[in-house]
């Protein structure tokens, strides 16, 4: 039943600001609230405690800096490291999610962001024999295995996709890998259909023989998918321009259940596929993100079906017309946690009819059918594009960031105040116009000891170890 304007009218005066400021804080996650990106770190303390881990440190390998008392490995280096099968690493790291394998074996499913045929790029995923999708495409996803000792092997996932961005993890320990592409067979080289999904299993790699894209889940420029594990709902981002792209849901038909390989199995058609149309809390229709100018703002949210999700003639966001759903600039990353979905929208500037902002975080709480604006960044802000983002074992988010100038991963406390992890300093540019590979891949592993994360230019997978400790309440 759809959550009308009324109800949601009468549902926000009665609860007020509480129901605006106030959100589960579960056992894996916890909301941030408004981001004050130029605060130094080392200015910020609570009884006795400084915020994050102390200011970063310069890398003499010219790699990465990080505070006092960290350090990282490089797991893999497009063009450098091997697969087992002898082929160099691919380029263009991108979304990665890390699962728990045998005997200490941490299992990394990576994300290739290669667009276009593979005469295009050096280091394209190799077209393994059973794995392949469309030959001509460069992207799909490699299986990283770190080992306790150290040692690391590389294995394809899936190969012949395009522009590998983002995706999201089963609860069922599988990879979902996203498309951000929507080229149909004989257009760019293509011979056969992109902007779906796939499902890529770390732990069985015959589970991942004869790819099958999962069409149910549309057809359009991916970014980020997570599954809701109560409901078996699936929220998926589009990242994409003229006009704004849209968050997605699909709702799994009745009697489905969820698991490896079950997807797959799913027609065409399967479930409902839909878009939000928001509302605010005076029962006024939103028509995009942007208007959101105050942390804590909360729109309700009802969902209205796409007319055809394969967009064979008209791309998804163009088969609504303005006033019937809700659309936001750059939708990224995405993550699951609170009984709900964190999810990006990177920045809105002057092509966006709200407020101009370097970066938003959402969160859908799905009892609610509401969205609430956890995070901010304003245009003046330290920090700007946030991308991937990851819920942090030690409290608050871990953002990648995207954008001008300098990039980071960046951590953002319970009560929204943020601090430095890590810079990239492989500079690609030049002394007098510099230019640093943005972030991408951000998880931490299993056990919670290891960040994982990417600088996607040329490709090179780091592993972040130090003194990890919970952030405070601060503010």
């Amino acid at each position: 039943m759809p959550l009308t304007r009324r109800d949601f009218s009468r549902q926000s005066a009665l609860t007020g600001a509480g129901l605006a400021l106030t959100g589960a804080v579960g056992a894996l996650a916890t909301a941030p609230g408004a981001l004050a990106a130029d605060e130094p770190a080392h200015q910020d303390r609570t009884g006795g405690r400084t915020l994050g881990y102390g200011p970063l440190i310069p890398d003499p390998a010219g790699l990465l800096a990080l505070p006092a008392g960290f350090s990282y490995r490089v797991l893999t280096h497009a063009g450098v490291t091997r697969l087992e099968t002898g082929e160099p690493t691919p380029a263009s790291h991108d979304g990665t999610a890390a699962f728990p394998g045998r005997r200490g074996v941490t299992l990394l499913v990576v994300n290739h962001e290669l667009r276009g045929t593979r005469d295009r790029w050096p280091f394209p995923v190799p077209l393994t024999e059973g794995l392949v999708y469309d030959p001509a495409a460069s992207g799909g996803c490699t299986v990283v295995e770190s080992r306790p000792d150290g040692a690391v092997a590389q294995w394809v996932g899936v190969a012949g996709t395009s522009t590998n961005c983002a995706g999201g993890s089963t609860p069922w320990g599988t990879w979902l890998t996203c498309e951000e592409n929507e080229d149909l067979a004989g257009v760019n080289g293509m011979t056969k259909d992109h902007g779906y999904v796939f499902e890529v299993d770390p732990h069985d790699r015959r589970a991942n023989r004869d790819p099958r894209p999962i069409k149910a889940f549309g057809r359009f420029p991916h970014e980020a998918v997570v599954i809701d594990p109560a409901r078996g709902h699936a929220y998926l981002t589009e990242d994409a321009s003229g006009p704004h792209g849209l968050l997605y849901r699909w709702v799994p038909p009745q009697g489905f259940r969820h698991g490896r390989g079950r997807l797959r199995t799913l027609a065409d058609d399967a479930g409902l596929f839909q878009a939000p149309r928001c509302f605010d809390s005076h029962g006024q229709f939103v028509d995009d993100l942007s208007r959101a100018t105050r942390i804590g703002t909360v729109y309700g949210v009802d969902w209205t079906d796409v007319p055809d999700r394969d967009a064979r003639t008209t791309s998804v966001r163009r088969q609504f017309a303005d006033g019937e759903i809700t659309r936001g600039r750059k939708l990224e990353g995405m993550w699951w946690g609170d009984g709900g979905a964190y999810f990006v929208s990177s920045y809105a500037r002057a092509d966006s009819p709200g407020g101009a902002h370097n970066g938003q975080v959402w969160f859908y709480n799905p009892r609610r059918r509401t969205l609430t604006l956890k995070v901010l960044l304003g245009v003046a802000d330290g920090y700007d594009g946030p991308d991937n983002i990851t819920v942090s074992p030690y409290g608050g988010l871990v953002i990648a960031e995207d954008g001008d100038g300098a990039q980071h991963l960046f951590g953002a406390t319970e009560r929204g105040r943020t601090y430095p992890i890590a810079r990239s300093e492989r500079n690609l540019g030049t002394e007098e116009a510099p230019e640093y590979s943005e972030f991408a891949g951000v998880c931490f592993s299993p056990d919670g000891r290891t960040l994982f994360a990417h600088a996607q230019n040329p490709g090179v997978m780091f592993a972040i170890t130090g003194p990890w400790r919970r952030q405070h309440h601060h503010g």
